[in-house]
């Protein structure tokens, strides 16, 4: 495939959580390829300025909510239409990841640690989908939905059950509502990177234990923010349509499904 198949012009795209990290990557990507980028945020808008900073041409838009609030989700989407009149992509990015191992934690730090990060991962999204889809069903051109999903899915990480439980969640939902959302030419795929170098990953990878991060794949390294988000720009893309309810690992054959 050509490098200028994949454009996006006078395409609108919103990204959550791209403040930073596979979000911020993402949303350089679809502004180099013509597309009008929604950059969402939650806190962070110093970080979320410098995406939009960052980004190629104009008429970029910052998009604050709490994702983990369902009306401030449905504020956040309605005002994005509100700028452009229609959204063409979802990129279903935004995510935490909290350590709480079970024999450590005591019990009431559990079920926060489960209910936010559920709450943020699996049940924002899913409202973040919602709203979306709906806008795109009214459109009646249909649209693209990538979700950002884990290797940890599929391997598990026993210090973060809750992430491990909201990315698989995140898996089997996306997968579901592309069954129900294609005849409305919603296609929906899925990101399912291993580890990546980003802001958040830095000190894990600087300290004594990131050589065996690296040394995971037969690379020997761990993925870039840029490998995950040129994958999610395929999949955005028309030629990218029958690929819908598949996960795609980027992992560099750290870990393999059969």
């Amino acid at each position: 495939m050509t490098d200028d198949l994949l454009r996006f012009d006078d395409k609108v795209v919103l990204i959550t959580g791209a403040s930073r990290g596979i979000g911020r990557a993402c949303a350089q990507l679809f502004a180099a390829r013509g597309a009008q980028v929604a950059v969402h945020y939650g806190q962070n808008e110093a970080a979320a300025q410098a995406t939009l900073d960052s980004l190629d041409g104009d008429d970029h838009l910052l998009a604050q909510a709490d994702v983990g609030d369902p009306a401030a989700v449905e504020r956040m989407v309605a005002a994005v239409v509100d700028h452009y009149g229609r959204i063409d992509v979802l990129v279903n990015n935004a995510g935490i990841l909290t350590t709480h191992p079970l024999p450590e934690v005591g019990y009431a730090e559990w079920q926060r640690h489960w209910r936010e990060t559920i709450n943020v991962n699996l049940i924002g999204a899913a409202n973040v989908l919602y709203c979306v889809a709906h806008q795109m069903i009214k459109q009646g051109s249909g649209g693209h939905i990538v979700g950002i999903s884990s290797r940890t899915a599929f391997k598990g990480k026993p210090d973060s059950p809750a992430y491990v439980a909201s990315k698989a969640g995140l898996n089997a939902m996306s997968q579901s509502l592309a069954q129900a959302l294609g005849p409305h030419h919603i296609y929906i795929t899925l990101v399912a990177p291993g580890a990546v170098e980003t802001d958040m990953s830095r000190a894990a990878l600087d300290s004594p234990a990131g050589a065996a991060m690296r040394a995971q794949s037969p690379l020997n390294r761990v993925a870039t923010a840029e490998d995950v988000a040129h994958t999610v720009l395929f999949l955005a893309s028309p030629q990218a349509a029958f690929l819908t309810g598949t996960i795609v690992d980027v992992n560099g054959a750290s870990y393999l499904r059969t």
